[in-house]
């Protein structure tokens, strides 16, 4: 069959029942003799493309050997479905030559680097071929392997700009910057990507290549310059970021790039036009990153209006210890016209930490701004005295300012200034700690503070403090200031004291003008006196207290015979001053008997002072008295007998004036009498003209 009938047959349907026959008969060796003798050798059946197509198939089962050489020599088989099974099959070199044959390029480039995976053998075929498509495929192949170089010259070979989103992904990554550029600039001319134009610009600052950048950001693009100036920020390419900055005005982000680029005045600038608070606080950390602190302060000025963002700003500096700088910038801010009064306070609260010396000046100066309870607290912690009794007078607080002053008094007490805040002070007790602070530490100036609380203390509870400790003597000026009150504790106290100074002459003033005091306790202790004086004060008051035996049996003990006569004058009794009469005649004292005449003359009965004078021979002494009882007994007498007179004549006109009033109707003024009826019932009486009485009412009124 092989041999001579097939070849000399020529009705298609004996072949085509001979094929089927060996090949149901799995005679694929056998098959494929048939065929190159119908197929290869002229016949009938030479260009029939089942039977090429067949002959393939079968080789490339069978006997792969000869499936290079039917290629070559066939021309009527269905290339790219032979192709593809022979890829299948595993036979690409015999795929590529079908491809290469019938000028299928893309597709044996397929085969070379993907199959055969020969990117060498791609490149030498794309040079031959250089066509874009097998370019372009190469180039895929070539990055797929990270042969980034050569995959970007493929694509620039092929003017295939379509997978740019992974060259660009590769490219960074692999820092392929300058292949990428060129890339990108190809890529430029057919689409208008913002992906595009972003990652050229973003490439232009990676390989420093600024001038071109500049020539690009002029023309028209569509790059999102916003998002590479940020990149390029983070890779710190600020040259780049300020061009890319600079031609979005993007102020804020441009001033954070110029700090870094050291042109520090620029970036204030920068951050002036941008006016935002978190750009100056950004530029304001640089510049305290770079110690640019006439900069910083700058920044500052803008950043410390706002009060929310003080507290952090202070807190950075001192981090850092920049204690002047940030003293400074809030001195500066004082000025300002946003200043609040977290700038004041803080400020104050920074004195205290570090320039203690300047606190109470602007204290002074700025009290009304500051949060007070706030600056207290710092100025308490800092153990600034005098700082805090000051914030206490302001803020109103007069208790704890003096009791500051009192526990402080090494630093903070001033006795001008404590006069001053003692008195406004709404605690009582405090007046009371203040005396005892002042007798433990200037009690000098104990007078001059009673002065000013004179008014509101408790008198009698002051003296009692002193005299716990003995110390009235510091009080003298005082007691005397409070005497007027006429205070029992007051006038004890300084009756005390005159005694122990032996001032009779002011005690006695004090005992007569002031008599709120316990007279006899008093007395008792004067009397035991070792001074006369006193003794006499003694006889003195009990004189005033009506104790005459008492006062008239001291004076006799001391001789003091005429205080005695006065006190016998005094008491108006005649038994008192009798007694004293008795006791001169017994002592034989003429002399007093006869004052005692003179100054007791109405208290003593002149019957007793006769018998007395008789008795003893007083009758020379006895005589002037004798003579003025014999006078006043005269003119007592006259006395009466002119009263009498004068009484008489009194009840005479009186009774005369009686018998004149009529007995009925005694006229207007006259006396009413129950029998005169009802008042206004009975007229008066008028004389009509004739001289006689008109008709007199019956005291019944008319119908």
């Amino acid at each position: 069959v092989t041999a001579t009938a097939i070849p000399e047959c020529t009705d298609p349907d004996d072949v085509s029942a001979t094929v089927k026959a060996f090949m149901q008969a799995d005679l694929p060796l056998e098959l494929i003799e048939m065929l190159e003798k119908i197929i290869l050798e002229p016949t009938s059946f030479s260009d029939n493309r089942n039977l090429q197509n067949l002959l393939l198939l079968t080789a490339i089962r069978a006997d792969k050997g000869k499936v290079v050489n039917y290629i070559n020599k066939l021309n009527g088989y269905d290339a790219q479905e032979i192709a593809r099974i022979a890829v299948e099959h595993g036979l690409n070199e015999e795929a590529f030559t079908i491809y290469k044959k019938y000028n299928e390029h893309a597709l044996a480039i397929n085969v070379l680097v993907d199959n055969i995976a020969s990117i060498d053998r791609g490149l030498e075929y794309a040079v031959k071929i250089n066509q874009p498509a097998v370019w372009s495929r190469l180039a895929k192949a070539q990055l797929d392997g990270l042969r980034i170089k050569d995959a970007i010259d493929s694509y620039i070979k092929a003017e295939d700009p379509s997978n740019f989103l992974e060259v660009i992904e590769l490219s960074n990554r692999a820092g392929k910057h300058d292949d990428l550029v060129r890339y990108l600039q190809m890529a430029r001319k057919s689409l208008r990507e913002p992906k595009i134009d972003t990652e050229l610009a973003y490439a232009y600052a990676k390989t420093d290549r600024l001038h071109d950048m500049e020539d690009f950001l002029g023309m028209t693009n569509v790059a999102d310059i916003l998002e590479v100036g940020e990149k390029c920020f983070n890779d710190e390419l600020y040259q780049a970021a300020k061009l890319l900055f600079q031609s979005i005005s993007n102020w804020a982000r441009l001033a954070t790039t110029l700090i870094y680029l050291g042109e520090n005045q620029a970036a204030v600038e920068s951050a002036r036009k941008a006016g935002n608070t978190q750009v100056w606080k950004q530029v304001h950390q640089a510049c305290i990153e770079k110690a640019e602190f006439r900069l910083a302060q700058i920044c500052g000025l803008n950043i410390i209006v706002h009060a929310e963002e003080l507290a952090a700003l202070i807190k950075e500096y001192e981090k850092r210890g920049f204690f002047d700088e940030i003293l400074s910038l809030l001195e500066a801010g004082l000025s300002l016209e946003r200043a609040h009064m977290g700038i004041f306070t803080e400020l104050s609260i920074l004195y205290s930490k570090y320039r203690p010396e300047k606190l109470m000046e602007h204290l002074k100066l700025f009290v009304s701004r500051v949060n007070i309870p706030k600056v207290i607290r710092a100025t308490e912690k800092a153990h600034l005295w005098s700082e805090l009794v000051f914030l206490y007078v302001k803020y109103d607080e007069f208790d704890n300012a003096a009791l500051a002053m009192m526990e402080r008094a090494a630093d903070a007490w001033d006795h001008n200034q404590f006069k001053e805040v003692i008195v406004k002070a709404a605690n009582v007790e405090i007046y009371y700690k203040a005396l005892s602070f002042y007798l433990q530490e200037q009690p000098l100036l104990l007078t001059d503070l009673l002065t000013v609380l004179t008014p509101r203390i408790d008198h009698s509870r002051v003296v009692k403090m002193f005299l716990r400790d003995d110390n009235v003597p510091l009080i003298r000026p005082y007691l005397v200031a409070v005497q007027h009150l006429n205070i029992e504790a007051v006038n004890d106290a300084y009756n005390d004291l005159l005694m122990e100074e032996e001032d009779f002459k002011t005690l006695r003033h004090s005992i007569d003008s002031f008599d709120n005091f316990n007279n006899v306790s008093l007395a008792s202790r004067l009397e035991k006196h070792e001074l006369l004086e006193f003794r006499r004060l003694a006889a003195h008051l009990y004189k005033k207290n009506m104790k005459w035996e008492e006062s008239i049996t001291l004076s006799k003990q001391d001789k003091l015979f005429k205080d005695a006569i006065i006190t016998a004058a005094t008491s108006g009794s005649s038994e008192v001053a009798e007694d004293l009469l008795t006791y001169f005649v017994d002592i034989g004292n003429k002399e007093c008997f006869a004052a005692m005449l003179y100054a007791c003359f109405d208290l003593l009965r002149s019957d007793v002072v006769m018998e007395l004078s008789w008795q003893h021979g007083l009758n020379d002494f006895y005589m002037p008295y004798r003579i003025q009882s014999q006078r006043s007994l005269v003119d007592k007498l006259a006395k009466l007998e002119k009263e009498v007179k004068e009484h008489a004549k009194k009840v005479t006109i009186k009774e005369e004036a009686e018998a004149e009033v009529p007995i009925i109707n005694p006229g207007i003024g006259g006396k009413l009498l129950l029998t005169q009826g009802p008042s206004g019932m009975a007229p008066p009486v008028y004389m009509n003209g004739t001289g006689m009485m008109p008709p007199q009412m019956t005291g019944f009124g008319g119908f």
